[in-house]
């Protein structure tokens, strides 16, 4: 994307300050991801420290609409972090693999922030994410509770599985033959 690319040798040996505005449509273009709409104003502040060495400082605020891990209804999700990363011309190959540095080919003028303020954006998104409890939508609510698998914490802080039979019926107290099998093979040793 043109709009996002930063002229590195251009820039003064001093501090330039950009900003970017992102929407939900940005986070979808290269890949599709769970953001379903958004607003986030990156400020991007680079201090050029020598002739190959840039410090990127970037602060990202907004928004994301994502769903909800437990009732897939719209949720929102705000957006407030930083993210700081020294950029230095070094070598012929792109090296990303020390964190907070990106050692890009001395050939390169320019950068693309795409990827970097995509993925800064995208990695606040927690791994789990669900409304507040009591906000979910309460008719996906009550279809999940009617298949409702309930966790319950055993005595040694393990957790113990225990399922909610489907049906009126007392569940069976027979033990599955493999595990049979196994305490007899336990037993004859």
């Amino acid at each position: 994307m043109a709009g996002f690319r930063l002229r590195l040798r251009a820039l003064p040996f001093d501090n330039q300050v950009f900003n970017y505005h992102l929407d939900g449509d940005f986070f979808n273009q290269v890949e599709k991801t769970e953001v379903r709409s958004g607003s986030v104003d990156i400020t991007l502040q680079v201090t050029r420290k020598t002739e190959n060495t840039y410090i990127l400082q970037m602060a990202c605020k907004g928004w994301l609409v994502i769903p909800c891990d437990r009732c897939l209804d719209d949720m929102t999700l705000d957006i407030d972090t930083d993210y700081r990363l020294t950029v230095r011309h070094e070598g012929e190959l792109l090296d990303d693999s020390r964190d907070g540095v990106l050692l890009v080919p001395e050939t390169w003028n320019e950068l693309d922030m795409t990827d970097l303020m995509r993925d800064t954006v995208l990695l606040t998104i927690p791994i789990v994410h669900c409304h507040p409890e009591g906000e979910c939508d309460p008719e996906m609510m009550a279809h999940l509770e009617e298949h409702w698998t309930d966790i319950e914490p055993a005595a040694d802080g393990a957790s113990d599985e225990v399922e909610k039979p489907l049906d009126d019926d007392k569940p069976s107290d027979a033990i599955d033959p493999r595990w049979e099998a196994l305490r007899k093979l336990k037993d004859n040793n």
